[in-house]
């Protein structure tokens, strides 16, 4: 996000990190924001606490509209675009390790300043890191174990990254030497960092971020059946993923985010790998997602890049691709990325905290607009850029939706 950079003070309080903020104001809902957590670039939130109930931040209007990716494509380059003032806007971009040669470009901690004015540009931006952050620890027995150092995160952080999501199935390959380190690392980052924790409720703890008064949570989730949701999934007493493969404890967290804020955002981890439709798995969620409150589902695993668009009141995407990638046996399906953006309405989502909440029902989606920058992955560092025939691309991402069910207009 672009705006004055403002001083943080990070403190470990529960095992949890909490970033303080200097400043403070109330939230559209009407309620005072109290000392949150959040990136030193300007936006301030909170990290997941061990308590399902983390307190929020705030971030003070810029001086100037803020930008998000947009498909102008020139010279190689993707170009961000203005946001219509009245609108946040929130960028998701896909998976990320550091396998083999992308290790590189952990040395500095500013490897990824290339893809900064993409992910920079948005009020919020999240992606999925999938790796376990530890230099220790034995592989679990899986036909893939990804791992990077903990300054995976300032190197995130770095590239405009403001929320890191772990929910997924390699966030625990070097089992629980690993999971520890990996805790540490969240403790220590400069940014929140979710879908991991000590207990269930810490997993499942969103981050908030608070953005000109509107007050928006994070829940990431992982819903994938293999090895890490089985042996690592955190409970009430170990830690471990956020995983909800039935739905129940993802749809307690939303409704309960509902309750205090005023957009929730679910990143998930979901679908059948290298598939570019939707499952029936991840459609019945998305509608149960939906129906509990959550404003905007996007989510990845599938190395695809999927349909998107509306479902009732909710914005969905299905499957992000890959992003910060190392590419083993590369087709163009696998080199495909991009990063999704959309925007949400403030004055809608003010409209809506001031009406009893029984009769929300009546409000549209708050989110009114969404782009697409379509980016291509280098083979040669793993580092997404701007997409050759850009045009043909961002066609090819809207006929996607043909197979979802999802709407090209709220």
């Amino acid at each position: 996000m672009t705006g004055p950079q403002r001083i943080v003070t990070a403190l470990v309080m529960g095992g949890a990190l909490v970033l303080s903020a200097c400043t403070t104001s109330p939230a559209v809902g009407g309620t005072a924001a109290s000392p949150g957590v959040g990136a030193a670039d300007g936006r301030s939130g909170t990290a997941a606490s061990p308590s399902a109930t983390p307190s929020t931040g705030t971030v003070s209007p810029t001086a100037s509209p803020t930008t998000d990716p947009a498909a102008s494509v020139s010279s190689g380059t993707v170009s961000p675009a203005t946001t219509p003032a009245g609108r946040i806007s929130i960028a998701f971009a896909g998976d990320v390790h550091f396998e083999r040669q992308l290790r590189a470009l952990l040395d500095g901690g500013d490897g990824l300043a290339e893809v900064r004015p993409l992910l920079g540009a948005a009020d919020i931006t999240v992606v999925n890191l999938e790796t376990t952050l530890t230099t220790r620890g034995t592989p679990e027995p899986k036909s893939f174990t990804f791992r990077a150092s903990p300054t995976a995160l300032t190197t995130l952080a770095s590239a405009g990254v403001d929320i890191v999501g772990m929910a997924n199935n390699h966030a625990v390959d070097f089992g629980p030497v690993g999971l520890t380190d990996t805790l540490a690392a969240r403790d220590a980052s400069p940014i929140p960092v979710i879908g991991v924790g000590r207990t269930a409720a810490d997993a499942f703890a969103p981050a908030v971020l608070t953005v000109r008064g509107v007050s928006v949570a994070v829940i990431a989730t992982t819903q994938i059946p293999e090895h890490t949701a089985a042996a690592f999934p955190a409970t009430e007493s170990r830690a471990g993923v956020a995983a909800s493969v039935d739905n129940a404890r993802l749809l307690a967290a939303v409704r309960a985010a509902r309750a205090k804020y005023d957009v929730v955002v679910v990143f998930l981890h979901w679908g059948i790998e290298r598939t570019v439709c939707p499952s029936t798995a991840q459609q019945t969620t998305a509608r149960a997602l939906e129906q509990a409150g959550a404003d905007v589902i996007v989510g990845g695993h599938q190395h695809r890049v999927m349909g998107a668009g509306w479902l009732g009141r909710a914005y969905v995407g299905y499957g992000l691709g890959n992003f910060v990638w190392w590419l083993k046996t590369p087709t163009p399906a696998d080199a495909a990325s991009g990063v999704l953006t959309v925007q949400i309405d403030a004055a809608a989502v003010a409209a809506r905290a001031a009406t009893p909440r029984d009769r929300w029902g009546q409000f549209p989606s708050v989110v009114v607009a969404d782009d697409y920058a379509p980016l291509t992955i280098s083979l040669k560092d793993g580092i997404p850029r701007a997409a050759a025939q850009s045009a043909q691309r961002i066609a090819a991402w809207e006929a996607a939706r043909g197979c979802t069910s999802l709407k090209g207009s709220p």
